[in-house]
């Protein structure tokens, strides 16, 4: 017996007790979720809520465009159906369901014997996704099996070997195409898995399943694979351009809120600061430079234990104090908030006898052995867990009584993978979920618990730097960074993509550890090569932000962790060039405050892929060196050890003016002027060799636009004036 139920804005098939349901959801998109009844989870993925508009939708026998007219509450399930079809066999004419232009063909199709529904997604009548079974006879194109540690799902579709994927989170690929990757969808330190892919087809795709898994992007074909779950869940939309796409994907999964003023400049921190009086003296050093400082850090071990999220009053015997000149220095105080509970921390006994922490199938609930301040040695942590509402408001408590209420507003979500070790999520068992199911939410719910926390005091203002993510994450005002990465040219090189990428799936604010985590010297001077460069590249990624673990290293619990990581570390000449990187940063806060707040309002992130802006020109799909800085700085970072020069790629459909860092930011004693020049226009769609010496990384902006004409104006003005900034 085949069923067609015909709801408000949705459409559900039933056949051999497979149950598909087609809903409306957004302008010119579909969610279909799958499964073997009806009762689909509610509030697992991202699509928690379905979007303001695009919600007309029908379905019968033909395609076209429709109206926005449908109630968007009528797209979630809870109406009752309109009608019912019930029709005995399966050798039925297709059925059609649209939204806008975007049409989905489903054929119960018994031309093999074995009736089966596949799924074929139109854009404006042309096939751009379709269903392919794994095999011709057994099974179908998407199926729920036994497997690992529950169910698993597959869901396979046809793909041109042509076709070209972008997004996927964060990762060090070399490359920013994921064609022929098999991507674990699984959250790891310095691997963020954002399951939402950008097709240059036409179309964007989410896999709206939260669970452990891997995407396998196949020369023909794509499969997707959750363990642990019952359901299949993904949403498809399609658009012109890809700025369309990632327009309808921000209303689908949530917009990222506007971006504070204070976290447009530079973000100072190592590992670690040991006292309050140390952390002092470096923030008082930039201010005696006259470098605006927007950003200090406190890292992990300022607390007595994990888990009681608390400053050391050994260390910081007085915060208020530390607060109230950093206020005046206009400097933001940034805490380190780990999610892990040591066995020595006082909080312990409550968390476990409210049911706080994240649980085991098997074993007790120790996910983590870590070194924490009072161990002699190595010793078994716990994670709270985030997927409960009672522990996120436990642990935001704790963090309001000891953080905020003395003034920090800015709070660092380290290790929210969460970081097993050992350990796999197979083990683990949430709140929401078993881990496997469940365990990609850590992130996203972690950032949730101060986002609820903060906008429960009243505050508008939201930025959190989390070490991983998931889709949705950017509306619970998430930065993130690119993990513990290696101080070496080659994580320089994977970073410009990495930034890219995850400026795709859906997450605006991202930086990375300028100079690299896990070592660097900086007395080496071929170090300082590496960290001047890296310095170039994050001044124009959204957030600017120098961290790391320098020599000499020592155990991170020691007294002494750690060698300096101020930009005064790597020598004059160094300190020199990022003195200026600093400024001409502050002199493009007007460009980036627009560049933000288009982000948060069109989801378009602000380090853009070139063919975010140039679709038309078939060289920016593939050209991934370069970024854009918004839609008018044109960034072509230095990637390699000893190279004064650089190809660069201009892209057709605009001309270019070079713009250069100034030789000097000011004669001694004298007030400093714009920290850039203007130098040569060139034509676009033309591929240059330009020199790059160590103070210069190659850019150019777009001619004939309110960026050039700004930089014009500004530079000209500040030779005549002499007012720059004094260092």
């Amino acid at each position: 017996m085949y069923t067609k139920k015909q709801y408000p804005g949705a459409v559900e098939l039933c056949f051999a007790h497979e149950f598909i349901r087609i809903e409306a959801w957004g302008r010119n998109a579909l969610r279909v979720r799958i499964g073997p009844n009806a009762n689909f989870p509610q509030g697992l993925g991202a699509l928690e809520a379905a979007p303001l508009s695009g919600l007309g939708a029908t379905s019968g026998a033909s395609m076209g465009p429709l109206a926005d007219t449908s109630d968007p509450t009528e797209a979630t399930g809870n109406s009752e159906p309109s009608s019912v079809t019930e029709i005995p066999g399966y050798d039925r004419p297709e059925e059609v369901f649209s939204n806008g232009r975007i049409s989905v063909v489903a054929n119960l199709d018994g031309g093999t014997g074995i009736a089966r529904f596949l799924l074929d997604f139109h854009k404006d009548g042309e096939s751009i996704l379709r269903e392919a079974p794994e095999h011709f006879w057994w099974p179908g194109a998407h199926g729920i099996y036994p497997g690992f540690g529950g169910h698993e799902v597959h869901q396979c579709f046809a793909s041109d070997p042509a076709e070209r994927f972008y997004g996927m989170g964060q990762h060090s690929y070399d490359f920013l195409d994921h064609k022929g990757i098999v991507s674990d969808l699984i959250q790891r330190n310095g691997e963020v898995s954002i399951p939402f892919v950008l097709s240059d087809k036409g179309y964007g795709f989410l896999w709206n399943n939260p669970s452990v898994g891997r995407v396998e992007f196949a020369k023909e074909s794509t499969r997707w694979v959750g363990q642990g779950s019952e359901w299949i869940d993904y949403w498809v939309c399609v658009g012109d351009t890809p700025k369309e796409i990632l327009e309808a994907y921000a209303d689908a999964v949530g917009h990222a809120p506007r971006i504070p003023q204070w976290a447009l400049g530079l973000w100072q921190s190592k590992l670690r600061y040991t006292s309050q009086e140390e952390l002092m003296e470096v923030a008082r050093e930039y201010k005696r430079r006259g470098l605006p400082l927007s950003v200090i850090v406190t890292d992990f071990i300022h607390w007595p234990a994990m888990g009681e999220w608390r400053f050391d009053p050994s260390e910081y015997p007085d915060p208020e104090a530390m607060m109230a000149e950093l206020e005046e220095m206009g400097t933001k105080l940034m805490v380190s908030v780990w999610p892990t509970v040591s066995p020595l921390a006082e909080t312990d006994a409550e968390i476990r006898a409210k049911g706080l922490l994240v649980g085991t199938e098997a074993g007790v609930e120790y996910h983590q052995t870590f070194r924490d301040k009072g161990m002699d040695r190595p010793l078994p942590v716990a994670f709270y867990d985030p997927t409960n509402p009672s522990a996120r408001e436990y642990v935001w408590n704790k963090l309001k009584n000891n953080y905020f209420d003395l003034g920090v507003r800015v709070f660092w979500l380290d290790a929210c993978e969460p970081e097993l070790n050992p350990g796999h999520p197979y083990n683990l068992r949430f709140y929401a979920g078993s881990g496997l199911n469940v365990s990609n939410l850590y992130p996203r719910e972690n950032a949730r618990m101060i986002w609820e926390g903060m906008r429960e005091q009243g505050e508008d203002e939201f930025l959190s730097l989390c070490r991983s993510a998931w889709a949705g994450q950017a509306k619970y005002g998430s930065a993130v960074w690119s993990g513990d990465i290696a101080p070496t040219w080659e994580a320089l090189f994977t970073q410009v993509r990495a930034g890219q990428s995850i400026g795709i799936s859906g997450i605006p604010w991202w930086t990375s550890d300028i100079g690299g985590f896990h070592g660097g010297d900086p007395s080496d001077p071929a170090y300082q090569e590496l960290f001047a460069r890296w310095f170039e590249f994050g001044t124009f990624c959204p957030l600017m932000r120098v961290h790391g673990h320098r020599e000499p290293r020592e155990d991170v619990a020691s007294e002494n962790p750690g060698g300096p990581n101020e930009i005064w570390s790597y020598g004059e000449e160094v300190a020199d060039i990022c003195s200026r990187y600093i400024l001409l940063r502050e002199t493009l806060r007007p460009y980036l405050t627009r560049v933000m707040d288009e982000a948060s309002e069109r989801g378009i992130p602000p380090m853009r892929a070139l063919f975010l802006e140039f679709p038309e020109d078939e060289r920016c799909w593939s050209w991934d060196g370069e970024f854009f800085l918004g839609p008018d700085l044109l960034v072509s970072p230095i990637t390699e050890a000893g190279a004064r020069s650089v190809r660069v790629y201009l892209p057709q459909g605009a001309r270019w003016r070079q713009l250069l860092i100034a030789p000097s930011c000011g004669d001694e004693g004298q007030e400093a002027t714009a920290s850039y020049m203007l130098g040569e226009t060139f034509e676009g769609g033309s591929e240059l060799t330009i020199d790059a010496p160590l103070e210069c990384i190659p850019l150019f902006i777009r001619e004939n636009t309110d960026l050039d004409s700004w930089l014009t104006d500004n530079y000209r003005h500040s030779k005549e004036r002499k007012n720059g900034i004094r260092i």
